[in-house]
């Protein structure tokens, strides 16, 4: 089935304006999702809202948003209140900068949108991806739809432009937050675990390489289940952390464990065959 736009919008390039669509770059309606059902009878529930304090099921009719500004106290909001403060949807991607690629941490990025031109549009459309193609840059761009202001990024491919959604720097945890401890790396160390690096080290990203095993196996599970097949598995224990010797492991990893080490203490050095020589 051909992928829908999911949007309509206008890339405002200085005086140009260029109509286009978006498609979404990938299909998470693909992705495997169960229901959840009634034990008893294999109906399909329902989820509803219930009120604690009155011990009832509240309508979606009857409620109303709030904001928790401290424990247990709420202000609340009418649908108008929210609408007067929502963006106001134009439909347009207005460029501010450009900037390079290299200068946006991945970190940012959000959910990844294909662009498309409307056909009296792809002259000016592929005139704007090999401009950024050729500079080596990116447009910044705010892009207001369904109420929101997103910071979007537009990146060149070699068929056309990516919209790339970012997030807003609010939206990003610092890393200070994780609290990463800090160590010593030792040189030796540090020199064979770049050569285990150079030993998978590939010119290219290839991602048809990968396969979603979970995915496959779950299919697979939902095949035989359907055929009527009743499926158990016995419990696995979990794996137990061990303390390693990083020397050894990266040696090992390079194919120098201890076998290696002995071989290579047995072969005789030059000087060792001046001495047989001389005698």
């Amino acid at each position: 089935m051909s992928p829908r736009a999911i949007s309509s919008a206008t890339v405002a390039f200085g005086l140009v304006s260029i109509p286009v669509k978006l498609f979404p770059s990938v299909s998470p309606s693909d992705a495997i999702r169960f229901n959840t059902l009634h034990a008893k009878c294999g109906t399909r529930v329902k989820q509803q809202f219930f009120c604690p304090k009155d011990e009832e099921v509240v309508p979606r009719s009857e409620t109303i948003k709030g904001y928790e500004f401290a424990k247990g106290q709420y202000v609340t909001f009418t649908p108008e209140e929210l609408k007067a403060v929502e963006e106001q949807s134009t439909g347009s991607i207005d460029i501010t900068e450009f900037v390079p690629i290299e200068t946006v941490d991945p970190l940012y990025y959000a959910k990844s949108y294909y662009v498309n031109p409307d056909d009296s549009a792809a002259r000016a459309y592929q005139l704007l991806a090999a401009a950024l193609r050729k500079t080596g840059l990116v447009a910044l761009a705010k892009y207001a739809a369904r109420g929101k202001q997103y910071l979007v990024l537009l990146r060149p491919i070699p068929e056309g432009i990516i919209l790339q959604q970012l997030h807003y720097p609010g939206e990003v945890r610092s890393l200070a937050e994780v609290g990463i401890p800090y160590a010593d790396v030792d040189d030796g160390e540090l020199e064979l675990a770049m050569r285990l690096i150079e030993q998978s080290a590939q010119q290219t990203f290839n991602p048809e390489k990968y396969t979603d095993d979970v995915r496959a196996r779950v299919e697979a599970l939902i095949a035989r289940k359907v055929d009527g097949e009743d499926i158990t598995q016995e419990p696995t224990a979990d794996p137990k952390s061990q303390v390693i010797d990083l020397m050894s492991a990266l040696k090992e990893s390079l194919g120098m464990g201890p076998e290696a080490d002995r071989a290579e203490s047995q072969t005789p050095t030059p000087a060792d065959d001046e001495a047989a020589d001389g005698s």
